[in-house]
């Protein structure tokens, strides 16, 4: 606290939704970010907040805008700065992140707000609390950055280009792939030791593995298809071997704002729409991407998008998404997501599924193993 004498107080509300009555994979997945928000909890402090709480409440459909004004109105002394993250974000922060977040909440930056990425934030401080008791009932946390800037006047930094700060858990698949990171807490990878080391995952060890060695493979060409970046086809392009296709589609998919989202078109994926017009349906996936490349990287959250809307409760429960992100296709009950895991698990080419984060950061990830493959 010596550091921040002198400055604004600074809480830090780390939000995480228990799972109701959670099959095993969302168990595991819990496990993790509840590991991990402590993590931050307890590195929050160290960086110099004046407390930090996990502000822990059931994912039960309220507005996140209505939760976070009810946790500053709790939680947060007036004058005091706030950061807000999810029990998910950031796991590959490090002690000088943090600090960062501190100092921008604290108002010892210069500046009144920072976000992990304005366009799509996991974590965002600012200088003045009481702004966001203005905060209307947006779905989730990644539209405020840009509700800051475009309605209550506040400018927000960003921290974009890092790469390490965009990486979120949305998936058991993101705990794998964080422990491949040396910044990855202790704890967190315990919990993928055991999701990646489970006998049943052998399917998974082997794509994540194949994928590697077409990254490596000067000869050989992976597809990427997705919510992907610029940053990330730029990395590929610095680093990987193989050639690459990339068909990047829905990005901004769930952050823009109510407006925007009653105005816009509803989610179009070019994949789905092949995937539509096939004899096969789901089941004859991996027979079209084998004939665009040697292996891939999916952001299946697309795919669902496009075939039920952008809105994520009507897509398949999340147990079922995560047991196809593991490729574990038996045990998954919607139909639809069992045979694109199936054709995904058993076809000719490596399939990896996932959702933005595999598709984004973590193509960097899967990219050490191809360097060490190499």
């Amino acid at each position: 606290m010596d550091r921040l004498r002198g400055v604004r107080p600074v809480t830090v509300l780390i939000f995480h939704a228990p799972a109701h009555a959670p099959g095993p994979r969302e168990a595991a997945f819990e496990r993790g970010r509840a590991m991990l928000a402590e993590h931050h909890r307890a590195g929050f402090l160290a960086a110099g907040a004046s407390a930090a709480v996990i502000v822990a409440e059931p994912a039960d459909g309220e507005p996140f805008g209505t939760r976070l004004r009810r946790a500053i109105s709790d939680h947060v002394p007036a004058g005091a700065g706030v950061v807000v993250l999810g029990s998910g974000a950031l796991p590959l922060a490090a002690p000088a992140d943090r600090r960062r977040f501190i100092d921008v909440a604290g108002g010892a930056a210069g500046h009144a707000a920072l976000a992990n990425n304005r366009f799509s934030a996991d974590a965002f401080a600012v200088a003045d609390a009481r702004v966001l008791l203005g905060l209307p009932a947006v779905r989730g946390d990644n539209e405020i950055p840009r509700w800051l800037e475009e309605n209550a006047g506040v400018e927000v930094a960003d921290l974009a280009a890092r790469w390490r700060m965009q990486f979120d858990l949305d998936s058991p698949l993101d705990i794998v792939l964080a422990a491949r990171d040396g910044a990855c807490p202790t704890p967190l990878r315990a919990v993928a030791a055991g999701l990646e080391g489970d006998p049943a995952r052998s399917a998974l060890r082997g794509a994540l593995g194949d994928v590697a060695d077409v990254m490596a493979d000067r000869t050989a060409e992976l597809v990427v298809v997705g919510r992907t970046s610029a940053r990330a086809l730029r990395w590929l392009e610095l680093n990987a071997r193989c050639r690459v296709r990339a068909l990047v589609e829905e990005r901004g998919m769930r952050t823009a704002g109510t407006a925007a989202r009653a105005n816009r078109r509803p989610p179009r994926s070019v994949l789905g729409r092949l995937l539509d017009l096939g004899a096969d349906g789901p089941a004859g996936f991996a027979r079209e991407l084998a004939g665009l490349g040697d292996a891939a990287i999916v952001d299946s959250r697309v795919l669902m998008a496009h075939r039920l809307g952008a809105d994520e409760p009507k897509w398949p429960v999340p147990e079922d998404r995560f047991a196809s992100d593991l490729l574990e296709r038996t045990s998954i009950a919607d139909p639809w997501l069992r045979d694109l895991t199936e054709s995904a698990a058993s076809g000719t080419v490596a399939i990896l599924l996932g959702g933005h984060s595999l598709v984004g950061p973590g193509v960097r990830l899967l990219g050490r193993a191809a360097r060490r493959a190499g």
